[in-house]
């Protein structure tokens, strides 16, 4: 048994490791994978870096982590008990057993749920820009939503001479540094107040059919691919009956990332903490947080 086990290899999961390696607390990150961060093709925003790629940066987060000694595995966690004085994380490879967790999951892409879109993922309809951008080069993409990550990715997708339809289904959401960008770049075609009603196509996907919300008409959009970033789901389905959720499914905390379970903290995008950014800088923060809170209880034990 170690002293504590951390579900989840992204920023908050990673700061949490190495904070507690610091404290000299044993501990093990265990991660389905990357995590978001590594989908984001440009960060610009973090301290330290002026621009580096998503995946560049959380290569080094977990490089730190294991050189502070953390050992990362990549298991997928399939359930998690409570036993008399410790918590044992079962996973599809094998069975851990810690004195305390760290909840740091992190988020996936909410998906639009229309016609044909299940039909045509990996044909055209795509979550990844970062994986799927440089297959349609100069061709003419799709791009859903208003956020930060929408004007990302159809910054990005512009890059390779694509042209590129930003679907907003209102108006932009994301920083006015990324929304003046957008607006001067001439691959861009910005579509507002649409909503996308259907993907169709043959063998792949070959369009989509655009709902007007203010007024009662549709008109069909010729299309090479489509990039779905309209939010973010909290990875918690596995914790719903073991930790208290709110109806958002994001995992109740208080300021010391302390859960309804004693011994089990959370971090990240998947807790109601930081206001809800989103960001990688607060998910960092809440792992630091978390980690001295795990400290303060190991001492008291």
């Amino acid at each position: 048994m170690i002293d504590c086990v951390i579900l989840g290899g992204g920023p908050a999961g990673l700061t949490a490791s190495i904070y507690l390696s610091r404290y000299n607390i044993q501990n093990k990150v265990i991660a389905k994978g990357f995590g978001m961060v590594s989908e984001t093709p440009d960060v610009e925003n973090y301290p330290g870096f002026k621009s580096i790629s998503g995946l560049e940066l959380i290569q080094k987060f977990t490089d730190q982590a294991q050189h502070f000694g953390a050992e990362v595995l990549y298991e997928e966690v399939e359930k998690i008990s409570k036993l008399e004085k410790s918590f044992k994380v079962k996973t599809n490879m094998a069975e851990h057993e810690a004195k305390t967790i760290v909840l740091a999951m992190g988020t996936h892409k909410r998906e639009l749920n229309v016609s044909g879109e299940k039909e045509f993922k990996g044909k055209g309809v795509s979550y990844c820009a970062t994986c799927d951008g440089a297959f349609f080069k100069e061709k003419s993409v799709g791009v859903v939503g208003g956020g930060n990550s929408a004007l990302t990715v159809a910054l990005t997708l512009s890059s390779f001479k694509n042209k590129v339809h930003l679907l907003v289904r209102s108006d932009f959401t994301g920083d006015k540094i990324l929304i003046d960008r957008v607006n001067k770049d001439e691959n861009i075609i910005i579509h507002k107040d649409v909503v996308v009603s259907e993907v169709y196509g043959e063998e792949m996907m070959q369009g989509v059919v655009l709902q007007h919300r203010k007024k009662d008409e549709t008109e069909k959009l010729e299309l090479d691919g489509l990039f779905v970033e309209v939010g973010l789901i909290p990875n918690t389905n596995f914790v719903k009956d073991f930790v208290e959720l709110n109806d958002m499914g994001l995992i109740v905390v208080n300021e010391a990332l302390r859960t309804s379970v004693p011994g089990v903290f959370a971090a990240g995008d998947v807790t109601t903490g930081s206001n809800n950014m989103w960001q990688i800088i607060t998910a960092a923060a809440e792992g630091a947080i978390a980690a001295n809170s795990v400290n303060e209880y190991l001492s008291r034990l």
